[in-house]
């Protein structure tokens, strides 16, 4: 019974920014009764980063409590586009381009949560049938001045920028997904608050049980801000043992125990301990390492995590080149086309911005010019431990 308190106190708090209603909720936990635990994802990139692992931890809490994880891929909602988080318009994604993003959805969260015990669901299944006549009962049940008020969207209106109906419409969508799946609980990120308290609307217009929430905090970056796809400032789910182990580690310090609490399950009683060496004076090197070491682990295996920790010792800490890169035969030798070619970026204009920066080396070399041709058998270091050897 102390366990089953322990780990119900850890649902409603760690990682926690909201809990609505937490009290019925917790009553629902003790009650023993088996909730619907819906977490809805738009496929507007082809990775999942570590700032939706936020959510995913805390279905697979829900999960190894024997609840019931709904994890909604919106391929429908993915086209639409969601800006909650943004402060100008999310132009809409062709389905192709949503398709291609979802191809490998399942398999990322797969990482996290136990998928032969989670029921997957894509939101085209009801909402690409809706019509006219039901969408405008559902707009009913809203005015506008609710939609205006949020935050994100008053600035824009304050700076005169556009703000498309579609957008309006995107909360119904997302409300509407939980009444179709009957969630009793709704978890998201602090930026969806309007919109899962939309489902809980929806729910009672439908007949239904309104959903309980949790909402939690948005992680920082790479660079100290917002975790984004768009900003190329990711961690993700999908990246090699070596470059996640790199990423964590060029974080800021005062990140450690943030990452620690909402990425990971490390006890709560690790992580105070860690704060008490860090206040003491510990070097926050030594514990980072810790962190990228159990991060690594939940994505790949302890044992890769062991060989990115060897590998980030030797290339940055003793500043050697591995024996062991990737190659590329490149069909042409600029210097931007080999970095994008050799995924080492993923734009020409990540390349100029990096070479701008004086973030990449050629056999030891600064290179800042874009316009530069890179010789065979060449060696491009970009940052502190990636490698490429161009053949």
């Amino acid at each position: 019974m102390k366990e089953e308190s322990r780990k119900i106190k850890e649902i409603l708090e760690r990682g926690v920014e909201e809990a609505i209603d937490k009290k019925t909720l917790e009553k629902k936990l003790k009650g023993g009764k088996k909730l619907r635990v819906k977490l809805g994802i738009d496929p507007t990139s082809p990775n999942i980063h570590l700032g939706r692992s936020i959510p995913l931890l805390k279905l697979r809490d829900f999960q190894e409590m024997g609840h019931q994880v709904v994890f909604i891929i919106g391929d429908f909602t993915g086209v639409i586009g969601d800006t909650s988080d943004k402060e100008s318009e999310r132009p809409m994604l062709s389905e192709e381009k949503v398709k291609e993003n979802l191809k490998a959805y399942k398999e990322q969260a797969g990482k996290i949560i136990n998928l032969e015990e989670s029921e997957i669901r894509y939101n085209s299944e009801w909402l690409g049938s809706l019509d006219y006549m039901e969408i405008s009962k559902q707009a009913n049940i809203f005015s506008l001045n609710e939609f205006i008020s949020r935050e994100n969207i008053k600035k824009r209106l304050k700076e005169g920028k556009r703000i498309s109906l579609r957008e309006v419409l995107y909360p119904l969508m997302q409300g509407y997904d939980s009444v179709m799946i009957k969630a009793d609980v709704e978890v998201g990120g602090t930026d969806q608050r309007f919109n899962l308290l939309t489902g809980r609307e929806m729910q009672r217009f439908y007949g239904q049980e309104p959903q309980d929430i949790i909402t939690n905090p948005l992680i920082e970056g790479t660079d100290g801000k917002k975790m984004s796809s768009s900003a190329g400032n990711t961690i993700n789910l999908f990246d090699s043992p070596s470059d996640m182990f790199g990423k964590v580690m060029s974080l800021e310090d005062n990140l450690i125990t943030r990452y620690f609490t909402l990425l990971t399950r490390v006890s709560t009683e690790e992580i105070e301990s860690y704060e008490e060496e860090l206040e003491k004076g510990s070097n926050p090197r030594d514990i980072k390492i810790k962190l990228a070491r159990e991060i690594v682990k939940i994505y790949h295996s302890g044992k890769e995590a062991e060989k990115a920790e060897e590998y980030f010792v030797k290339t940055f800490s003793k500043r050697e080149t591995p024996e062991e890169m990737p190659e590329i035969k490149p069909s042409d030798y600029n210097i931007v086309a080999v970095l994008v070619q050799g995924r080492l970026v993923s734009s020409n204009a990540e390349a100029k911005r990096v070479l701008k920066q004086k973030g990449v080396r050629v056999d030891g070399e600064v290179v800042e010019d874009p316009g530069h041709t890179v010789k065979k058998n060449s060696v491009i270091r970009k940052g502190k431990i990636k490698f490429l050897k161009v053949l």
